[in-house]
């Protein structure tokens, strides 16, 4: 790297680390990864005791590649992205991530003060993140950093997630079209349960890795 690269990768660290110390505080396990193979290979050593292995959908994970390695483990895969499965079966595989061994999301938004925020159009991955689970991994990259409050997060979702992720979906959504959240009313809205984790949930061993890297949305 470059003197400019070198300092900017720094610079991103020291934010990464500020959210690491915060997260901690708030009575999750936590962990800094300085590259995304770091975090995979976190991942996979978490889930030597696990049997299923549920997936919420994150761009941030697929972009790891842990699926393919947890799979050549024999891990049950609960992947409800899959584009076999029909729409009922979809729905029973969101069901059955909600009491796996494991379950694999990334964040919309994370602050600094160590505050988790997420935003649903069915709920089932905000849900599986809070209780249920075995065990709970949640990645954040280092955009989805937020220097602010609940709101900033709420906005970064709303100005930098939702709409390319509309897109991705192929949802008739305005923000799919324009690239703008429009607070809008459509039916294929999907921006309707909104979580905030802001301490460790009691009962869930919940861990979450701060990546200093571009990942998912």
């Amino acid at each position: 790297m470059g003197t400019t690269e070198e300092l900017s990768y720094w610079t991103h660290e020291q934010k990464c680390l500020k959210a690491v110390e915060s997260l901690g505080n708030n009575g999750f396990t936590t962990r800094y990864c300085a590259t995304p193979q770091d975090a995979a290979d976190y991942i996979v050593s978490e889930a030597a005791d696990a049997k299923t292995v549920g997936f919420g959908g994150s761009m941030s994970i697929v972009g790891m590649g842990v699926e393919a390695r947890l799979r050549d483990l024999g891990k049950q895969i609960l992947n409800h992205a899959h584009p076999s499965l029909s729409r009922d079966e979809k729905l029973e595989v969101m069901r059955s991530q909600l009491t796996c061994d494991l379950f694999l999301s990334g964040s919309n938004a994370l602050t600094l003060s160590g505050e988790l925020v997420n935003i649903d159009g069915v709920g089932n991955r905000v849900a599986s993140m809070i209780f249920g689970p075995r065990k709970v991994i949640v990645v954040a990259g280092r955009n989805k950093l937020v220097d602010g409050g609940i709101r900033d997060a709420i906005m970064r979702i709303k100005n930098h997630a939702t709409p390319p992720n509309a897109k991705r979906l192929n949802y008739n959504t305005p923000c799919a079209r324009t690239g703008f959240c429009s607070d809008c009313n459509s039916p294929d809205r999907i921006c309707r349960a909104t979580s905030i984790i802001d301490r460790k949930p009691r009962l869930t061993d919940f861990h979450v890795l701060v990546v200093n890297a571009e990942l998912g949305f």
